[in-house]
């Protein structure tokens, strides 16, 4: 999150749903951000032949400045204002120079290289100020959600202020005495551990001559357990036993196992990686569970204290629940791949998916076109909650029909396409078999308007044909629509004309 041509305007919708009064109501700060002119920047270095980032960036300071002036805010929440003591948007955009000075650019360059090496995530930790003059610790997160109109034109960035955090560490590196007391009180789960018999284990490994530690833990997972277990926790504070629902610091320590479970063996590898390399000071994002066995996705800060870098025998390890959070970053995520009316994909999941399966030069590939046949005469004669109902419905049916790695998306209002990479004509015929025979089911549970669909069907054994059979998709659907409206109109006719004769 850095300065840039900042702009308040309204939040854009997504399939309906306006960021801005989701960004209301999360305890979190957000910002919604274009960096699509710093995917531009990035394009044109890489032109200029720019290999090596990093030292590309330590070469000039204005380069990261440059990257800092490619960004544009478009929107912050309530606790964004909050936090920064802003009376509203217009007031932080205008003084963003008073907030991000200088002494956070170490930490924006990590950010820069994340996203130059094609993450779509970045962390970093820095420092900012409130309007009011405070000096405040941050944890900043951003995710690159999917794109609207040009890459990277919507990128969500969360702010935790983590200052009493910080605080806590300086403190206790600074004051025992008073370290223990901050230890007790502090509002985050802090954790006192012994890692000494997991040096003594990491020291012998190296002794067998083993260079490539991470290719040994890929073939030994077992020693990543044997090291799992060779933790030994000394002491937590009153803000962990909340954290985990434990009723006890006993019961906590006694049930260990509850809290670290399977998924936090992948993040502790990476940790065993990281202390292989010399890394005592480690921030990363992990799982746990509480003892009720809700999920907890936490950032966690570790840190050898000082003094002890020989043995590891007192470490520092400071949890923060990111669980909020981390919920925010995935209904965002969904929202940006998924139509919210019918619960299926959108038009932007779609044509990303047609440009991976070229791409992945997949075959064969089948296409089937959807089109509802009553949706503008439910609208213009039940009204407009009728026609949500009957793309509900159809949302409904697609959903039961459908099993990955097949899709189906709405690419617009009453049209829908289902995408069968690896299916051939006979396997695309049964499909249709079932979504007719859902629909018969769908209209015989439902009262009312039943639910019509014309419908065409094509394959392509050739990944360079994917336009033509969706093309010819389409045109069979066309064709079976004329069809449609030409029966009904018969229908109309016909009592008419018996009376007529």
């Amino acid at each position: 999150m850095k300065s840039g041509d900042a702009s308040t305007e309204s939040s854009p919708e997504m399939q309906g749903f306006r960021l801005d009064d989701f960004f209301e109501v999360m305890p979190m700060s957000l910002w919604l951000e274009d960096y699509s002119a710093l995917h531009e920047l990035f394009e044109n270095w890489r032109a200029q032949g720019v290999v090596n980032f990093q030292a590309w960036l330590a070469e000039d300071r204005e380069r990261l400045l440059q990257c800092s002036r490619a960004m544009r805010i478009v929107r912050v929440n309530r606790q964004t204002l909050d936090l920064y003591a802003a009376s509203s948007g217009e007031a932080l955009m205008a003084r963003l120079g008073e907030v991000m000075r200088d002494d956070m650019l170490d930490g924006f360059a990590s950010e820069m290289l994340d996203l130059w090496n094609g993450k779509g995530t970045f962390q970093s930790s820095s420092v900012n100020y409130t309007l009011d003059g405070r000096r405040i610790d941050i944890s900043l997160r951003g995710v690159v959600l999917p794109d609207r109109q040009r890459r990277w034109d919507q990128v969500l960035v969360a702010v935790e202020d983590v200052t009493e955090l910080q605080e806590s560490r300086r403190a206790a590196l600074a004051n025992e005495r008073l370290a223990r007391e901050l230890f007790g009180q502090a509002p985050v789960s802090l954790w006192v551990e012994d890692f000494s018999r997991i040096k003594i284990l990491i020291d012998e490994v190296r002794e067998q001559g083993i260079v490539d530690f991470r290719t040994f833990i890929d073939v030994h997972p077992e020693f990543v357990e044997r090291c799992l277990s060779e933790i030994r926790v000394l002491d937590v504070n009153g803000h962990t036993l909340r954290m985990f629902k434990a009723n006890s610091r006993t019961e906590l320590l006694g049930r260990l196992g509850d809290v670290f479970g399977e998924e936090m063996l992948a993040s502790f590898a990476e940790q065993l990686v990281d202390l292989w390399d010399g890394r005592l000071f480690q921030q990363r994002e992990v799982q746990n569970r509480t003892l009720a066995g809700d999920v907890l996705y936490i950032h966690m800060q570790f840190s050898v204290f000082e003094g002890y870098e020989d043995d590891w025998s007192m470490v520092l390890v400071a949890l923060t629940d990111i669980t909020a959070r981390k919920k925010a970053e995935s209904y965002l995520e969904y929202l940006g791949k998924h139509d919210v009316l019918t619960q299926l994909k959108n038009r932007s999941f779609y044509v990303d998916e047609l440009n991976r399966l070229e791409r992945k030069r997949i075959k064969p590939v089948s296409f089937i076109s959807l089109d509802l046949n009553n949706l503008k005469a439910t609208n213009d004669l039940e009204g407009h909650a009728a026609g949500d109902a009957l793309l509900r419905r159809m949302g409904e049916v697609l959903n039961k029909v459908i099993d990955r790695p097949a899709s189906a998306a709405r690419i617009g209002g009453d049209e829908f396409m289902v995408l069968l990479p690896g299916t051939d004509e006979e396997g695309a015929r049964i499909v249709l078999s079932n979504l007719h025979r859902l629909i018969e089911l769908n209209n015989q549970f439902y009262g009312g308007t039943n639910l019509s669909v014309s419908v065409g069907v094509a394959t392509t054994y050739h990944h360079e044909g994917l336009g033509q059979a969706l093309h010819a998709a389409d045109l069979d659907m066309y064709r079976d629509k004329r069809q449609h409206h030409a029966f009904r109109r018969a229908d109309d006719i016909r009592p008419e004309a018996s009376d007529g004769t």
